[in-house]
C-alpha cells in the first residue's frame, strides 16, 4: 500500500511537470524573438535578458509562477509613487508668471543688410515661459528640434540659436555656438554689435532685448493679469 501511495505521488507530480515546462520554455524563445529582452507572458513587459522576475508585475521566468494578486497591487501602487514626485515637482517649477515676446524689429534688420525680405513689424508674439530652460531657434524635425521659442520665419537664426534659463526670479541668456551670433542690449540707446560669447550665461536686466538672426527681438517680461488668465 505505501509503495502504491508513492506511485501516485511520483504520477502526480509526473502531471504536474509537463505544466511548469512550458513557462519555463517561453521565457527564452521570447527572448530570442525580440533581441535580447524577455518579453513577461504575464503583462507583455520588457525585461533584460537574465531578469529573473518581471519589473512590471512579479512573473517569476525561472519557475513560471505567476505574481500573486497582493504583490501586484502593491507594486503598481509602488511603481506611480517614484516617478509622480518629480512629475508633481516640474509643474509648479515656473508657474506663468513670465512671457517673452517675440518682434520684428526693423532697426535691427536694417543693420544686417539681409537679402532676405524683412515682414511687416505687426504685433510681437507673446510665447508662455513655462519652464525653467527654453530653447531659441527654428524647428528641424529631421534632427528632432522643436524650440520652445520658435523663430522659424527667420532663416538667419540657427535651429539651436539660444538657451533662456530662470531661477524663477532672473532670466539669463546664452548663445548656443549659432551661426549669427546672439545680442544683448538695453531697453535704449543704440543697437548692440558685439554677440554674446557662445556658452556664457548672460543675465537679463529689466528691458533688455535680445536680437537675433535677421530681424528677431526677443524681450522677456512678466505676464500680465490677462496673459496669465488666458494661459
Amino acid at each position: 500500500m505505501a509503495d502504491g501511495a508513492g506511485a501516485a505521488a511520483l504520477t502526480g507530480s509526473g502531471a504536474a511537470a509537463p505544466t511548469a515546462a512550458p513557462a519555463t520554455t517561453a521565457a527564452p524563445a521570447t527572448t530570442a524573438a525580440t533581441g535580447g529582452a524577455q518579453i513577461c507572458v504575464n503583462c507583455q513587459t520588457a525585461n533584460v535578458a537574465d531578469a529573473l522576475f518581471c519589473e512590471a508585475c512579479g512573473y517569476d521566468f525561472t519557475t513560471g509562477a505567476m505574481p500573486r494578486v497582493v504583490a501586484s497591487a502593491s507594486a503598481a501602487g509602488a511603481v506611480p509613487a517614484s516617478p509622480a514626485a518629480p512629475e508633481g515637482s516640474l509643474a509648479p517649477a515656473v508657474p506663468l508668471e513670465w512671457v517673452v515676446e517675440v518682434w520684428v524689429d526693423p532697426d535691427w534688420y536694417a543693420e544686417q543688410e539681409s537679402e532676405e525680405t524683412c515682414p511687416s513689424p505687426g504685433l510681437p508674439v507673446i510665447v508662455p515661459l513655462r519652464v525653467r530652460s527654453v530653447l531659441v531657434g527654428r524647428v528641424s524635425k529631421s534632427r528632432s528640434i522643436h524650440p520652445e521659442v520658435d523663430c522659424d520665419g527667420d532663416i538667419g537664426v540657427s535651429r539651436r540659436q539660444a538657451q533662456l534659463t530662470t531661477d524663477g526670479t532672473r532670466w539669463w541668456i546664452e548663445d548656443l555656438q549659432s551661426s549669427n551670433g546672439t545680442y544683448l542690449g538695453p531697453d535704449s540707446g543704440p543697437l548692440p554689435t558685439e554677440p554674446l560669447p557662445p556658452g556664457q550665461r548672460r543675465e537679463l536686466a529689466e528691458g533688455d532685448r535680445v536680437y537675433v538672426g535677421a530681424w528677431t527681438r526677443l524681450v522677456v517680461r512678466r505676464a500680465t493679469d490677462e496673459e496669465k488668465v488666458a494661459g
